[in-house]
């Protein structure tokens, strides 16, 4: 599940479109695809305490990849001034962290389906990085 995450945060960096774009459709394809694929999200959060040795290094690693994948296009959005200038890991952390975090509150019974908590949380989230 983290290589198909980072293949999909690499194509979206590819895009030609502004950064405001690129990190509100990361954060959209990022909320869909936690929502939808739960149990594999909650293993990836904590890979301590479900792997040891060589594929916890890997899982690791593929979360590093992700996080750099991340990085880039906030550190895109700060260069070009679309976003706000900061600790790229501390904005980082807490979008990770806030979306994350979806799975413990987000119910399939609730008011919006996956696409549109996906785009209610983006919408949200883009508020802590523009200017």
């Amino acid at each position: 599940m983290l290589g198909e995450s980072i293949q999909q945060a690499e194509e979206i960096e590819r895009l030609d479109v502004n950064s405001h774009e690129k990190l509100h459709k990361a954060i959209v394809v990022h909320m869909e695809y936690l929502l939808t694929e739960r149990s594999g999200f909650e293993i990836g959060s904590k890979p301590r305490s479900f792997f040891s040795g060589e594929k916890l290094d890997h899982v690791v690693k593929l979360r590093h990849d992700y996080a750099s994948c991340m990085d880039r296009m906030i550190e895109e959005g700060m260069a070009s001034g679309e976003f706000e200038q900061g600790d790229v890991k501390v904005k980082r952390n807490l979008l990770l962290g806030a979306m994350n975090y979806s799975i413990s509150w987000y119910s399939l019974s609730g008011p919006l389906d996956i696409t549109e908590t996906a785009h209610k949380s983006a919408e949200h989230l883009m508020k802590m990085f523009v200017k």
